[in-house]
């Protein structure tokens, strides 16, 4: 439990950095490109992120799951190369499916996204570039050998680009071209710091770079890979998917609004996988007390929403006018609703993680489809009802079903009902020997 924690303190101690960062270049852009300009900056944002979403796998969970010793807790150096090499692999097929996509979505996107045409080119390569500085696998080399504050130090690269780099477009290219290109050097420039720090933990070796040597050596190797994208492209579609698709049915505005409300009132997401991510790696090596950590976690995660979401109801409309402007203080309403889906969120978190933990990705997954898909079809009527507060309450049914779903899997998954059931004396059974 020390290094769980020691892991979140890293881990929130970038989230914090990165977040005062994140609020002045967002107050930077929203005030110099007002209402419509910066709804065009985050249908960008949202298509590039969302194109890499889809395309990329989340490379960090197979080195924490194959590149840990299996029998005692640690590194198995072997094993972590091989894993590294196998995630390589799947970026380079990430790179060149995204990639793809990209041109064939730009292609269509005055069928159906609210951007100027002379900003396509520019979309285009934002989004190549998003794909192309995937840093999850870097990003989980420095995981597995538990070298969190180092990838905090290279994380922390990325709003300290932007923020400078909305400082230069602001004086120098004041429009939505000088905006996008700060993100795309901040995305360049954090890709490259965390591989330097990553090789320099642990090197990489072109040899070891196989789509073939995991899957021959463990079984259900495809399927774990299959279903962690899934599971991360149904969490792409509730969030960037989301904004493209409000985007689309509300215009520009609207997106750039429920963007900002996004941006703050679900900060907490962005908490709940800072808690996923660090406990994780001790769920996978702990397989006997995993149970217990989660719990503990889920327990601290409810009260840190309860207080994120009465911080949000007493000083969310004060905090929308300070950072974006009065233009877009109408979000109020949509930002306390989005606060709350993160608090849910965040409960759900540890117990996400500990479904994967356990080998079970494809039921997180199950898990996630269903309340993705109702918010997704259920879209366009929440907004013709209540614009992006109606957006706001899709993305929370989501979230809670969600939740609700993981409770109730693992409640009913035989491995976990042996450690949480009490025998008929009233003690808790132990794990079952491995």
């Amino acid at each position: 439990m020390k290094q769980v924690f020691a892991n979140m303190g890293w881990l929130l101690g970038g989230r914090g950095f990165n977040a005062g960062l994140s609020l002045l270049y967002l107050a930077i852009a929203a005030r110099t490109l007002g209402t419509d300009g910066f709804g065009y900056m985050a249908l960008i944002i949202a298509l590039g992120q969302a194109i890499t979403g889809f395309s990329s796998f989340q490379t960090w969970q197979f080195i924490v799951r194959w590149g840990a010793d299996p029998d005692n807790p640690g590194v198995d150096i072997a094993r972590a190369r091989e894993a590294t090499g196998f995630a390589v692999a799947l970026d380079l097929l990430s790179f060149a499916g995204g990639t793809i996509a990209s041109a064939v979505l730009v292609l269509t996107a005055p069928l159906w996204l609210d951007v100027p045409r002379d900003l396509l080119w520019l979309t285009f390569w934002y989004c190549v570039i998003s794909v192309a500085t995937i840093r999850t696998t870097p990003t989980g080399i420095l995981r597995l050998h538990s070298e969190y504050g180092k990838a905090t130090w290279a994380e922390a690269v990325q709003p300290v680009i932007r923020a400078a780099g909305a400082g230069l477009a602001w004086g120098l290219m004041p429009d939505v071209t000088g905006f996008i290109l700060a993100f795309a050097a901040s995305e360049v420039g954090t890709a490259l710091a965390l591989w330097w720090v990553a090789v320099r933990v642990q090197p990489v070796s072109l040899a070891s770079v196989s789509l073939k040597a995991i899957p021959a050596r463990y079984d259900g190797v495809w399927r774990f890979v299959v279903s962690t994208n899934l599971s991360s492209s149904l969490a792409v579609a509730g969030k960037q998917v989301m904004v493209l698709l409000v985007g689309t049915f509300g215009g520009a505005y609207l997106a750039g609004g429920f963007r900002i409300a996004n941006q703050l009132g679900v900060a907490l997401i962005a908490l709940a996988q800072t808690i996923s991510k660090a406990i994780l790696p001790e769920l996978v090596q702990s397989r006997s007390g995993a149970v217990e950590i989660a719990r503990r976690m889920a327990n601290i995660a409810a009260i840190a929403g309860v207080t994120a979401v009465v911080t949000a109801i007493l000083f969310g409309r004060e905090g929308l006018a300070l950072i974006a402007g009065e233009q877009f203080t109408g979000f109020y309403w949509a930002m306390i609703i989005l606060s709350i889906a993160g608090a849910v969120e965040l409960v759900g978190a540890s117990l996400e993680s500990l479904l994967i933990s356990a080998g079970k990705a494809h039921i997180a997954f199950l898990v996630r489809l269903v309340p993705t898909i109702l918010a997704l079809l259920f879209l366009e009527a929440a907004i013709d009802w209540k614009g992006a507060q109606g957006a706001g309450f899709a993305v929370l049914g989501s979230s809670l079903l969600a939740v609700v779903g993981f409770y109730v899997a693992i409640v009913n998954l035989k491995q976990f009902r042996l450690v949480v059931e009490p025998d008929a004396e009233g003690t808790d059974k132990a794990p079952p020997a491995r």
